[in-house]
C-alpha cells in the first residue's frame, strides 16, 4: 500500500495544530517532580492504551477509518502529559513547539530533532525556530508517520487481538514520550534563536543575532 499525499498532508497539518496550540497544565510544581512525573506518565499510558485499542476494535474498513482519530486523540494525551510533566518541575516556561515535537518524536525520529534540542553534559539547549522550520517539521514527520500508520494496519483487520496489540504498542509509546519529557524538564536548559534550513534530509542551523 503507497502513502498518499493527502494522508501526509493531514497528519502533517495535525501535528503542526497540536504542536503550535500546546495545552496548559493545572499541576502546580511539585515537591518530588520525579515521582509526580511517574504517576503523571502512568496514567497517561493507560488512558492512551484505553482509547487506542477501543479505536482499534471495528475490523476491517471501519478500523481503517479510526487510524487517524485515533493518532490525533493520543498525540492529545501525550502533549497534555508532556506539558504536566513541565509543569511538576516548575518549566512550563520552557514548553515551546520544539520542546513538545521532542518530546513526542525523540523515540522515533530523534535524527529529525538532533538540531532542535540539543544535550551537552547535564543540561539541553532548546534551540526556538521560525513557525515555518515547525512546519517543515511536521510534514517530515507526517511523512514518517504515515508511513508507519500503513505498516500496522493490518492489525486493523483482526479482530480483538489486533486491538490489545494496538492497545498495548501504543501504551509504550506513551511511555517513552513520558520518559523523554521527564529527561528534558528535570534537567537544567538553557534557551537559544536559531533559524534552521533544510539540506537534503537532514537540517543545519545558523545562530541569529
Amino acid at each position: 500500500m503507497k502513502t498518499k499525499k493527502s494522508d501526509v498532508s493531514k497528519v502533517a497539518s495535525t501535528l503542526y495544530d497540536l504542536v503550535t496550540t500546546s495545552p496548559t497544565s493545572h499541576f502546580p510544581p511539585a515537591l518530588d517532580p520525579h515521582q509526580a512525573s511517574q504517576d503523571i506518565i502512568k496514567k497517561a499510558a493507560w488512558k492512551s492504551a484505553g482509547v487506542s485499542g477501543a479505536l482499534a476494535i471495528p475490523p476491517g474498513p471501519l478500523g481503517m477509518l479510526t487510524i487517524l482519530p485515533d493518532l490525533l486523540a493520543i498525540w492529545r494525551i501525550q502533549a497534555q502529559m508532556v506539558a504536566d510533566i513541565a509543569a511538576v518541575h516548575g518549566k512550563s516556561g520552557y514548553l515551546t513547539q520544539e520542546a513538545m515535537l521532542f518530546c513526542l518524536f525523540k523515540h522515533g525520529a530523534s535524527q529529525l530533532l538532533r538540531d532542535v534540542v540539543v544535550r551537552v553534559g547535564e543540561r539541553y539547549i532548546l534551540r526556538r525556530t521560525s513557525l515555518r522550520m515547525i512546519e517543515r517539521m511536521c510534514e517530515r514527520l507526517g511523512l514518517r508517520v504515515t508511513q508507519r500508520m500503513l505498516g500496522a494496519s493490518i492489525s486493523r483487520w483482526i479482530p480483538i487481538a489486533g486491538a490489545v496489540a494496538v492497545g498495548w504498542y501504543t501504551r509504550y509509546d506513551t511511555k517513552q514520550v513520558g520518559q523523554s519529557a521527564l529527561d528534558l524538564f528535570s534537567r537544567d536548559i538553557d534557551t537559544e534563536t536559531t533559524e534552521l534550513k533544510d539540506v537534503g534530509d537532514d537540517l543545519t542551523e545558523r545562530n541569529l543575532p
